[in-house]
């Protein structure tokens, strides 16, 4: 059966649709025998989510990167800029899981949604895309969680100058426990997740606490209105505010842009068709809401913005903290209740890179796709994917130590990465009127989508290329933005991959149950080209 049949198969009905008895083996929606445990409920699902987002944390340990576009002001406005385009992306990515819950998520929805004549090339592209940009992105966490750590250390001893191998072990440290911990614990990844839940939220709590308390304590008060809502200050050197604003958006864009985390485990929880759509709901109102706050707080607690851009540790939000309680203890405790919810994020990106890279595994998309695609029977889980993501990560990690710049263009390229992926499958759904895809329980009636879907597009297609130029200017071989060279040739090599498998194999998502008239569930073959 071709594409379009495929996806016309899956029809809702009391039990989800989500699991269909065959030949004595049980499918999911993906068309893959059902091989991981169902271990993940509602409540974990969403603390997955929001501990996978951890948007508030993620903002903050970008935040003075992001001051540069615009000041306090810029920061507020960007972020609730690009978050209401995200909660759009989200909206889309919530009504495909709800349709098909497959835990290959965009790769499997693209293929759908390009039909039989072009789904197979573009659920490629958008397949590995989304998994390149998840490794890249846990790799950026990883990065962020070492210079904590460092500046931490820096702290406590003045004069202390760190250097790039410093980093790099606390990088090293950081990432193979996360690592060992999704490959070793699969069955208490809920109770982990739930714990990183009440971490996230008792941390942003004490953080907006003591900043909004402190600095009246200190004696120094408080910033000014004007400085925090009204005060536009450009110091990236573009001639165009217009355009210091668009730009600016990126760093809010690399806090929300996680949109598809929960639904690469659509087949590790009990009805993915409704509790996924729930999840991604929860992840986006908490995620909002927190950082939202969080950012008015700091930005309050704010009293020299000089001494925040000169000051010489790799973790910037430590002079940040340092200022609001005037002390070194105090900002100590606080960088403490940030590195524990952003490790939390760390395990989350690890569930979802090494989840997403099974799924290319399973259907021949990978070199060595039968090891990568073996899920582990004593520990449950894509244990060779994931551990193949820790590899990645690892020399990533080499590459810093080399060169700092060339690090920086593959985690800087996250979400240009994971936007394309996202875009590979909302612009063929609009162009093909949804014609492809059954509707779940969770649907955006015709004229919301629409416009919902469109804007969406809008929004990847103008900021895609504003992303990928220069953070500032002047700029030097150092500080150039290289990811769109990065994207380019990595696309290039994906090209070559695709055109060598194409014809050996590949034939894309696989669904094999299709339901006849009478109820009767068979095995049937596939016939899937490009």
């Amino acid at each position: 059966m071709d594409m379009e049949k495929s996806s016309s198969s899956e029809k809702p009905t009391s039990q989800d649709a989500d699991e269909v008895a065959g030949v004595g083996e049980v499918l999911n929606a993906s068309g893959h025998k059902q091989e991981l445990e169902r271990n993940f409920s509602l409540l974990s699902i969403c603390a997955i989510g929001i501990t996978t987002g951890n948007v508030w944390a993620a903002l903050g340990g970008s935040i003075v990167i992001a001051l540069y576009n615009g000041g306090p002001a810029g920061v507020i406005y960007e972020f609730i800029a690009v978050s209401c385009c995200y909660f759009m992306i989200a909206a889309c990515i919530a009504e495909m899981a709800s349709a098909i819950p497959s835990s290959a998520g965009v790769y499997h929805w693209a293929s759908v949604t390009g039909g039989a004549r072009f789904g197979k090339v573009i659920g490629f592209y958008a397949g590995w895309w989304n998994v390149l940009g998840w490794i890249f992105g846990t790799a950026s966490i990883s990065s962020i969680l070492a210079n904590q750590i460092i500046s931490m250390y820096g702290l406590f001893h003045e004069g202390y100058a760190f250097e790039r191998w410093h980093v790099f072990i606390a990088y090293l440290i950081v990432t193979w426990l996360s690592c060992f911990v999704v490959m070793f614990a699969n069955r208490a990844l809920p109770k982990v997740t739930n714990i990183g839940l009440f971490f996230i939220l008792a941390g942003v709590f004490i953080t907006i606490m003591v900043c909004a308390i402190m600095p009246s304590r200190t004696g120094k008060g408080y910033a000014s209105n004007k400085f925090v809502w009204r005060e536009w200050q450009n110091q990236a050197g573009w001639s165009s505010d217009g355009f210091v604003f668009c730009a600016g958006m990126l760093n809010g864009a690399f806090a929300v842009g996680t949109p598809d985390c929960v639904s690469h485990l659509a087949e590790e929880l009990p009805s993915p068709r409704t509790n996924i759509p729930k999840a991604i709901l929860a992840q986006y109102t908490v995620g909002f809401l927190t950082a939202f706050l969080y950012l008015i707080t700091i930005f309050y607690s704010v009293n020299d913005l000089d001494t925040l851009f000169a000051n010489p540790w790799p973790f910037p939000l430590a002079e940040l903290y340092r200022q609001a309680t005037n002390s070194h203890g105090g900002a100590l405790a606080l960088l403490l209740v940030i590195f524990i919810p952003t490790f939390c994020t760390n395990i989350g990106c690890y569930i979802t890179s090494g989840r997403m890279l099974w799924t290319l595994g399973r259907d021949d998309a990978t070199p060595f796709s039968k090891w990568i695609s073996k899920v582990d029977k004593k520990w449950g889980n894509p244990f060779n994917a994931t551990l193949v993501c820790g590899f990645v990560n690892t020399v990533l990690g080499c590459i810093y130590i080399g060169s700092s710049t060339a690090f920086s263009a593959f985690v800087g390229s996250f979400i240009v990465l994971s936007s394309l992926s996202y875009l590979a499958f909302i612009l063929p759904n609009i162009l093909t009127r949804r014609r492809h895809v059954i509707k779940g329980p969770f649907t955006m009636p015709d004229p919301v989508f629409y416009v919902v879907a469109s804007i969406a597009c809008v929004y990847m297609v103008v900021w895609i290329p504003i992303y990928c130029f220069p953070f500032a200017v002047p700029f030097t071989a150092q500080t150039m933005n290289y990811a769109s060279a990065l994207v380019g040739g990595v696309t290039i090599l994906l090209g070559g991959w695709y055109a060598w498998i194409r014809n050996r194999g590949y034939v894309g998502p696989r669904r094999l149950v299709e339901t006849l008239d009478n109820g009767e569930s068979v095995i049937t073959p596939q016939a899937n080209t490009s």
